[in-house]
């Protein structure tokens, strides 16, 4: 997608250039290499583009709006070849004779530049949040297609979810326009419905005919048979409802006692199950036709909906960006009638209903460009885990920080954690990570183990006594220093030598836990160091007297 080579032994046409270099900031931006066949074989600059402190002008003169390219004189076995970086443009771009393309791979995945229909070019402009489509009035719509069942069910949902009590004192017609269920016509001749109007209170056939890329499905597989495959084209608070009805007797739930309370623990927390299908509703590419898809089977439950991550959301940062709507008026309006977190942190909600049971985080890897697809796995629930959170959550009298839970059951997986590897998990920097793990600490739920450099941290064993397994917790803390020093010896007898980094791997340690070992054996005599900077190794020594 971001590479493209371009043989120039005949002297590419200009046009031809353009339109490749417009293909591609059309899509993720990438290089084009000049003077290069398709097969990487560079063949060299044609004598007409030897002179390359112009091509940069011609790129920014015949493209609209002007693209800037940067162009680099790069020697590849023996021959003169351009290398063009061409940034992502940020909205859309054409030629100046009005030639709008795309970079797409084809189903054999290899690039191929195509035209940029109005739809393509109206879902990237929404992607970079340059216009909003929920906010737009829907061609052909009448007030006539509002549902007053739906606007009930819409106040309904305001008073079971509790959302902005507010909306319950307006009448349909300030209702509406608070909402931006409708907007005014340009002539202003009255009122019609937006998409978030249609989509929200739409009548059935009126989103049929007019939103045509809006529908929904769920399916249910065991061992491949299907059990439940229907499609559907409700209103979006409609459709929670059925779908949220249709899954619940796959969610199978049952109850743990947790001191004076009975906790119950479902397959699938409906909190987290909620907010799912609420993103990939509100959030997915209303331009493009197809379905959100709720799908469950033997290994645990997939939503996934049409139109990738927004410009500036990455898998990277997903925990800790600021929200970033496609649909931002239909976000806004779900928001306000309590469908979904009003903080925009939804994402956060998601994790906590999957780790406070003990289960993997979300599982977003199957994402692409033109898709976001979310797995949630159905394993069975950590009780002792479950049960670590909620007493720790009965202390402090709230919710855990999403950061302390992500650190919590990633200590409980890898046993051993630093700063640097709980800032990867958390999506923020080393120093907000150990401010985490410093308060487990001081709530007594984790323990930390060396100095400021090589510090780690492990569950503490209060923990470990809880849970019943007291054995674990000498497991988690690896050797000790005796079985350090015997490793060490041991080695040294069999191959004569040691060298720092022989002792890090064999031992799992820090260079400066590993330093301090190797110190004390060689004042204890044990070890007696030969050479010096990188050829320093350890032989064995001549224990003092009485040793």
């Amino acid at each position: 997608m971001t590479v493209e080579f371009k043989s120039d032994r005949s002297r590419l046409p200009d046009r031809e250039l353009v339109e490749a270099i417009v293909c591609m900031a059309n899509a993720e931006g990438g290089e084009l290499w000049l003077g290069v066949e398709d097969d990487g074989q560079p063949t060299g600059l044609h004598t007409e583009h030897q002179q390359l402190a112009g091509l940069a002008g011609l790129v920014a003169a015949r493209t609209s709006p002007s693209l800037a390219v940067t162009v680099t004189p790069v020697q590849l076995g023996g021959v003169a070849v351009a290398r063009i970086a061409v940034p992502k443009a940020q909205g859309e771009v054409s030629t100046t004779t009005g030639v709008y393309l795309r970079r797409r791979l084809k189903s054999d995945g290899t690039p191929e530049c195509v035209a940029m229909l109005p739809h393509d070019r109206a879902s990237r402009a929404s992607s970079f949040g340059l216009m909003d489509a929920s906010t737009q009035i829907v061609a052909g719509a009448t007030l006539a297609d509002l549902d007053p069942l739906e606007r009930e069910r819409l106040r309904q949902c305001v008073q079971q979810y509790g959302g902005d009590r507010a909306l319950l004192e307006l009448d349909d017609e300030a209702l509406d326009g608070a909402l931006g269920l409708t907007a005014r016509l340009s002539d202003g001749s009255g009122r019609a419905p937006t998409l978030t109007g249609l989509l929200l209170i739409g009548r059935e056939p009126a989103l049929r005919e007019l939103v045509p890329t809006h529908e929904f499905a769920f399916q249910v597989l065991a061992r491949e048979a299907v059990r439940f495959n229907e499609f559907r084209r409700f209103p979006l608070l409609k459709a929670m409802d059925w779908l949220e009805t249709n899954f619940r007797p796959y969610n199978p739930e049952r109850e743990m006692q947790i001191g004076l309370f009975r906790v119950p623990v479902p397959q699938v927390e409906m909190g987290a199950f909620r907010e799912a299908l609420a993103n990939a509703l509100v959030h997915r590419d209303y331009h493009r036709l197809g379905a959100v898809h709720v799908r469950l089977d033997d290994e645990g439950l997939t939503i996934s909906n049409p139109g990738g991550l927004v410009d500036g959301v990455t898998l990277a940062n997903l925990l800790t960006t600021e929200p970033r709507p496609r649909n931002r008026m239909l976000a806004d309006a779900m928001k306000r009638v309590g469908m979904v977190e009003r903080s925009g942190r939804g994402v956060d909600k998601i994790y906590r209903g999957m780790l406070r049971f003990g289960r993997p985080e979300p599982d977003y890897r199957r994402t692409s460009a033109t898709d976001v697809v979310l797995r949630l796995a159905t394993v069975d629930a950590d009780e002792a885990f479950l049960k670590l959170v909620v007493e720790q959550e009965g202390r402090q009298g709230r919710e855990l920080p999403i950061d302390s839970l992500i650190a919590l059951a990633t200590l409980r997986d890898l046993k051993r954690l630093s700063t640097d590897e709980l800032a990867a998990h958390i999506q923020r920097e080393p120093v907000q990570a150990k401010k985490t793990l410093e308060s487990l600490v001081e709530a007594g739920l984790a323990q930390a183990h060396g100095n400021a450099r090589g510090r780690t941290y492990t569950l503490a064993m209060g923990v470990y006594k809880a849970d019943g397994d007291k054995a674990a917790y000498t497991r988690q803390l690896g050797f000790s220093s005796l079985q350090h020093e015997q490793l060490v010896l041991n080695y040294v007898r069999q191959h004569g030598r040691i060298q720092r980094a022989d002792v890090m791997d064999l031992c799992r340690l820090t260079e400066g836990q590993a330093k301090d070992l190797l110190k004390r054996l060689k004042a204890e005599g044990k070890l007696t160091l030969e050479g010096a900077g990188r050829a320093a190794a350890y032989v064995p020594g001549e224990e003092p007297k009485g040793a």
